[in-house]
């Protein structure tokens, strides 16, 4: 039997190891001599323990258990998978099992399993935070964690965010903690993997801070693209007696290029879409978002019986900046006005710009035209305040149309086209003035 690749393994009925042969070193990390006398379940990965003690159970009533799986945690501190075989003696009043090392076979499934189920999510996901949140639950199936956070670097500014973050130790906290930011940038920084235990050297690493060694257990691996490293994938494990290992490491660096593919594909999707629904100068919403909120806030007020109000606005003599100080100034100036704009509505509102110099603001659950009238003017007095633009100090001032739903359209064109309207009516009497539709000639 000592010749075996599989340990033999006979077990007494209060669940103490009275043999092993040899190969239990070779699985284990343990010799005969240390098993021999010991709890069988003190070596069970202790999410394992509850099922074991079962199939334990229903082995001492006669039922034999062929290919019953668990997990063990090795004399190094490594975790092992095994696949048991198991009898009873009821003559002998001892369990005898064969135990065999599948940990490799579970680990290849493992990374296959995983790279589908990463595959999948980046086709899913909504968005960064939803896949973050599915690769966060994929890498728990792989290795034990109880913190998990993502870092990715911004390649113009050279800043890290964590749009990811959770840990057990602290939930509902959504800051990263100062040893994973550090560790996050020694990854980004270098382009190398960290692996810190207690027992390890850590491998590369020198700017980090000094961390107390009986608290570590940290794994990370960068996030890369075809040019650069652009993130990093961190994990640390406060709640098992299993280290990290080399061999979790490589796990982590396998799956790791599938997650930066997923991660790159939803930013270039979050990309796309902004570019599609906002304007690129400004960052406001465009004619195609203002459009469909627009739709959407009609449907709210016709079933809740509110009022809409729409204000078109135009900049008077914005060719001229154009023409007397250049498009660069007058992208300046554009940006300025956009964010005087934002400062004038509620978050509920929106600012577009829908092209040149026009903007449209749309006002929600308006209790009264005079609402709309009172926020045009504060648009108005804020506009005509000068623009400190690098060394020009610019005036400009608007004309302002006002349409309100359902007095002057059921649509978004038709409120738009009685707002433009009152907006040209506005500019032709002189401009930096408001019109409201009906009242505009």
């Amino acid at each position: 039997m000592d010749l075996l690749l599989d340990a033999i393994c006979v077990v007494d009925a209060e669940g103490r190891f009275v043999y092993v042969s040899a190969a239990s070193e070779r699985i284990f990390g343990y010799t005969p001599a240390e098993l021999i006398g010991t709890q069988m379940i003190d070596l069970v990965y202790p999410d394992d323990r509850d099922a074991t003690l079962a199939t334990a159970r229903e082995v001492m009533t006669g039922q034999r258990k062929n290919h019953f799986e668990n997990r063990y945690v090795r004399k190094d501190g490594q975790i092992v998978h095994i696949m048991w075989s198991a009898n009873w003696s009821a003559d002998e009043q001892l369990r005898v099992a064969v135990a065999h090392d599948i940990t490799e076979r579970k680990h290849d499934e493992a990374m296959q399993a995983a790279v589908y189920a990463i595959s999948e999510a980046a086709y899913g996901a909504e968005d960064l935070g939803s896949l973050l949140g599915q690769i966060h639950q994929i890498v728990a199936a792989l290795l034990p964690v109880s913190l998990f956070c993502v870092a990715l670097k911004d390649q113009h500014q050279g800043t890290l965010s964590f749009p990811y973050h959770s840990d057990r130790h602290t939930p509902g906290c959504a800051l990263a903690s100062p040893s994973a930011r550090a560790i996050s940038a020694e990854i980004i920084g270098s382009g190398r993997a960290v692996l810190l235990t207690p027992d390890s050297t850590p491998e590369g690493p020198t700017s980090l801070p000094t961390l107390d060694r009986q608290s570590l257990n940290w794994l990370g691996v960068p996030l890369l693209s075809q040019h650069a490293t652009f993130g990093a994938l961190v994990i640390q494990n406060r709640d098992s007696i299993a280290g990290y290992s080399l061999k979790n490491k490589e796990l982590l660096q396998f799956v790791s290029t599938q997650i930066a593919t997923a991660i790159q594909r939803i930013q270039m999707q979050s990309r796309l879409q902004f570019m599609s629904h906002y304007d690129q100068l400004t960052g406001l919403p465009n004619r195609t978002l203002l459009y469909e909120r627009m739709d959407r806030a009609l449907l709210r007020a016709r079933r809740e019986q509110d009022l809409i109000a729409l204000l078109y606005l135009d900049l008077d003599k914005f060719k001229q900046v154009n023409d007397s100080y250049g498009h660069g100034t007058g992208d300046l100036l554009l940006q300025a006005v956009a964010d005087r704009l934002r400062q004038c509505v509620r978050a509920s509102d929106t600012v577009s710009r829908i092209g040149g110099d026009e903007f449209v603001v749309l006002l929600e659950k308006v209790d009264q035209t005079g609402h709309a009238l009172a926020v045009a003017e504060k648009i108005r007095t804020v506009l005509n305040q000068a623009f400190q633009l690098g060394k020009h100090s610019l005036m400009m001032i608007p004309s302002i149309g006002i349409a309100v739903y359902p007095e002057h359209g059921e649509d978004h064109k038709a409120l738009l086209e009685v707002a433009d309207k009152a907006m040209y009516f506005a500019k032709k009497s002189g401009g930096n003035r408001i019109e409201l539709a009906g009242r505009a000639g």
